[in-house]
């Protein structure tokens, strides 16, 4: 055994080195925003697992990967959640713990893998890792934020490919590339079936590119991103929006939207916030789009609700948010739960949750589906919304609690993947940044409005029609994975079967051995 294994012997060490590994691959997201490194990121996580001495540790590797890959992804979290990170960070990881054991199953460095096996590997340990962000991709367990596949927002022919199978598509091939790139590293002699599944996987890529269908935009629409930056307090948050948006008088725009709890009051209960957002509406000439996070009038309980507001008042047109932030706008379980409101920054009371996705009809003919904080982060979402006619999608949203962070970066990246999906334009606007708008390819339209940018900008934003393959076939790509683990399934209990039937019947137990008994004298 060289030093380094002998080092690794220790449980303690390699579980370090295995939460390190884990959490190399987020240096592909934004801030850093290696879109390059998470095609080799996974390599070491990989040669870990495959050198564990036996199953067991291998899992043991992938759940202590996947704890540093869920902290380093979430670290910015820790102001808010403080101890439940970790926690959150734990459970999560042991999601990973099943697809370590298949990396050693299928790579193990006690053995020498067949050609077959590492050609299986190339589909199987991809497909596995589909499963895992699957998975948590659960609303309960926090969303998919921080899907391998996003971090090739930035990439033009990657956001092409995911306009074919939306972002799952694109983390099936990182993982397939990092388990080639483990391969020739350290399987020389298996360096052949890895090539060639680059190239398989390289050919494969570059056919769905120029075969996928491309957006065809049909007009275009004059939207403004309202940024106020981080203010205390309701009243002084809706003054400064109020001033920004009286700078857009004579812009011509069409559609004027607010960040996500731009407004801290009830329109029904305050007539007065309602008629000078319409005032806006008439001097502006634009349908405004608020966000309201205040307890209803009409029905009992605190909602956040995308309202639009035109030159006559609220038209009528609301979406109230479905899809909520464990720890952060509701506890789970809070009558066992509820002292994390002491330790963190977790809502004191519940949001409640709106039933149904809505497509607003704003003036101008602009018709778009509304979209509030991590709900970006789902690729069903907006997938819906297209399927039901939207013209434009619009996610609203606030991450003030985040400035300074990776996290108001990773959320307006988040738009880039949703709008390639789709084939429709994607408009993020924040109070306090990152905001973004992306045209129907997923290509930013404009700089990203920072943190220190409080300010009114109008984007030029093309409306786009057309089915993409995505919006049209949906989640392909995690039916296909799923399949391919059943089948993995299948193939291991026929194998198991075989061999118990034609194991060797074991050995009865050993004959006795009579010994006589030496002759008498005189017999």
């Amino acid at each position: 055994m060289n030093r380094c294994g002998h080092w690794l012997t220790s449980p303690w060490r390699r579980t370090t080195v295995a939460a390190l590994a884990g959490a190399l691959p987020v240096l592909a997201f934004p801030g850093p925003a290696l879109w390059w490194w998470a095609y080799v990121a996974l390599v070491p996580w990989i040669l870990l697992a495959r050198s564990a001495p036996t199953g067991r540790r291998a899992a043991y590797d992938g759940w202590g990967g996947g704890f540093g890959f869920m902290l380093a992804m979430h670290h910015w979290l820790l102001p808010s959640l403080h101890v439940f990170t970790l926690v959150l960070a734990a459970l999560l990881g042991g999601l990973w713990a099943p697809w370590a054991w298949l990396v050693r199953r299928f790579l193990a460095e006690a053995e020498a893998p067949t050609r077959g096996r590492v050609l299986a590997a190339l589909v199987v340990l991809p497909s596995a890792w589909l499963a895992v962000e699957l998975v948590r991709s659960w609303q309960g367990l926090g969303g998919p934020w921080g899907v391998l596949g996003a971090s090739q927002w930035q990439v033009g022919p990657a956001l092409r490919l995911a306009s074919v199978g939306g972002v799952w598509l694109l983390s099936f091939l990182v993982v397939a590339v990092n388990v080639a790139a483990s391969v020739l590293v350290a399987l020389p002699a298996s360096r052949a079936p890895a090539v060639a599944g680059l190239v398989v996987t390289a050919a494969t890529a570059s056919a769905a590119w120029a075969w996928a269908p491309r957006p065809d935009t049909d007009g275009r629409a004059r939207v403004a991103v309202v940024q106020p930056g981080v203010i205390d307090g309701p009243d002084l948050r809706f003054d400064r929006e109020e001033e920004l948006t009286r700078r857009l008088v004579g812009q011509d725009v069409d559609l004027i939207v607010w960040g996500e709890s731009s407004v801290g009051y009830d329109l029904a209960e305050r007539p007065d916030l309602a008629g000078r957002i319409a005032g806006l509406a008439r001097a502006t000439g634009a349908d405004v789009l608020v966000n309201v996070d205040a307890r209803r009038s009409d029905r009992p309980g605190i909602y956040k609700s995308s309202i639009l507001v035109g030159a006559g008042g609220p038209t009528g047109d609301r979406y109230d948010k479905m899809r909520l932030v464990p720890f952060g706008e509701y506890i789970p379980a809070r009558s066992l739960l509820g002292w994390a409101t002491s330790v963190g920054r977790a809502a004191g009371e519940d949001r409640r949750r709106g039933t149904e996705q809505v497509l607003v009809n704003a003036g101008h003919g602009v018709r778009f589906g509304p979209m509030v904080c991590f709900e970006t982060a789902f690729p069903d979402m907006s997938r819906h919304l297209v399927e039901d006619g939207a013209d434009l999608l619009v996610g609203q949203s606030s991450t003030s609690s985040f400035q300074r962070s990776w996290a108001p970066g990773q959320h307006a990246s988040l738009g880039a993947l949703r709008a390639a999906e789709t084939g429709r334009s994607f408009v993020h606007a924040t109070l306090t940044g990152e905001s973004a708008v992306y045209d129907a390819s997923g290509r930013r339209l404009g700089p990203w409005l920072g943190p220190d940018a409080h300010t009114a900008a109008v984007y030029d934003v093309p409306l786009a029609d057309g089915v993409t393959l995505y919006v049209r076939y949906g989640d392909w790509v995690v039916h296909a994975a799923l399949l391919v683990l059943v089948a993995l399934g299948l193939t291991e209990g026929v194998r198991a079967v075989r061999l118990r039937r034609t194991a060797p019947a074991p050995l009865g137990p050993p004959a006795r051995t009579v010994r006589e008994s030496p002759a008498r004298p005189g017999r």
